[in-house]
């Protein structure tokens, strides 16, 4: 299949990952298992020989992610060369000790990337040494409503041997940022796995990330109602996912899929009836209780995917990007390369490359965020 390879030698692998690549992309995205090891650097420099791309970059991942296949159990590699005519790409591989103290300016400043230099970054990031949601939010004070796609390196062999890579190198820490800009950008797909339970409402106490009351009402009473009102079998489904959506635009007149960003329910308090999630909250925020399961997540998935064509009105993308988490894959779905087939399914024989990772990276509404159990895909598209 062209651009992913399997077998024990790296060389192996990427001979057949290789072979029918047209050189001479502007960017070409490369992941690696890391049972490869020592031996990337040597992974990285082969690729940069055969196929001469203006960029290298990339990660580890414990299941690397090819065209409509997703490879769990056998060291891998993933190359996607991207052309992209026209394009400007500004790279940076940074730690957290050249960005501590940095005000957005100084950010701005390090990596040396104007607003008209960027229409959207790549991020692929360690997640043992560097605080990718500090950056995360960093980034989109520094750079609004620019999209921020991506995900945290991971390792099957062992758990914190992660690298990222940028160009021949493949670097034990830090994060590698990429800004995409001139005629290209990259439209996003950020699929959380997560089914809408009830209606939505609206927050009228909380403190940090305790939710007080809901509509006026204890906030478990609130959630209890929610699920009692599903059919007997949605209860049992709901009764083990339950999660909390909170709007991103509060002032639409309906909710649908992907207008939530999803967080976990962290615990309820019986007596007080408030609940603990996994996110600040404000009083006025719109609220929705959702759950996930392998049946939402294929359902999301399928329906966001669809939406993304229909934006594109029959611009055909250069390629895919799929960071998907390593909570998905057989073990969530019970069938391999579900993530990878439905972008299949949906955009044809479109190269791809991706991997799984420790946390996902993609917007929400027109803010960038860190996910958990999320398809984050980004496809590469002339700039409208």
């Amino acid at each position: 299949m062209p651009g992913l390879g399997t077998g024990a030698e790296w060389k192996t692998a990427l001979e057949e990952a290789v072979e029918g690549l047209a050189p001479d992309a502007e960017l070409a995205l490369v992941f690696a298992s890391d049972h490869y090891g020592g031996t990337l650097p040597e992974l990285l420099s082969a690729v940069q020989e055969r196929l001469n791309p203006g960029l290298v970059a990339g990660c580890t991942g414990q299941a690397i992610i090819g065209q409509g296949r997703e490879v769990e159990d056998s060291p891998s590699v993933s190359v996607m060369p991207v052309p992209m005519p026209g394009v400007t790409l500004h790279s940076k591989h940074i730690h957290n000790r050249d960005v501590d103290g940095l005000d957005t300016e100084g950010l701005r400043s390090l990596l040396a990337v104007e607003d008209d230099d960027v229409n959207a970054w790549l991020m692929f990031a360690d997640p043992f040494t560097f605080d990718v949601e500090g950056m995360v939010h960093a980034l989109s004070h520094a750079y609004p409503k620019v999209p921020v796609v991506g995900g945290m390196a991971s390792a099957r062999v062992s758990p914190q041997n992660t690298q990222v890579f940028l160009d021949g190198e493949a670097l034990a820490g830090g994060c590698v940022l990429i800004a995409i800009g001139g005629s290209w950008t990259v439209e996003t797909v950020v699929s959380q796995g997560a089914e809408p339970l009830g209606e939505p409402w609206t927050i009228t106490d909380a403190d940090r990330n305790v939710i007080r009351t809901i509509g006026g009402r204890p906030a478990l009473e609130v959630l209890i109602e929610t699920v009692q009102s599903l059919p007997p079998a949605e209860q049992e489904r709901a009764g083990r996912n339950l999660l909390v959506g909170l709007a991103m635009d509060e002032y639409r007149d309906q909710f649908t899929r992907g207008d939530f960003l999803i967080r976990n329910l962290m615990g309820a308090d019986r007596e007080t009836g408030e609940m603990a999630i996994g996110a600040f909250v404000r009083p006025g925020q719109t609220i929705q209780f959702h759950m996930r399961d392998d049946r939402a997540a294929d359902e999301e998935l399928r329906l966001m995917l669809e939406k993304a064509q229909l934006v594109l009105g029959g611009v055909e993308p250069a390629g895919a990007l799929i960071c998907s988490c390593n909570g998905r894959g057989v073990g969530l779905f019970g069938v391999p390369d579900h993530d990878a087939g439905a972008v299949r399914e949906r955009f044809g024989e479109l190269p791809v490359a991706g991997f799984f990772c420790n946390g996902e990276v993609g917007p929400v509404g027109d803010r960038n965020f860190v996910h958990g159990f999320t398809a984050s895909i980004g496809l590469f598209v002339p700039k409208s």
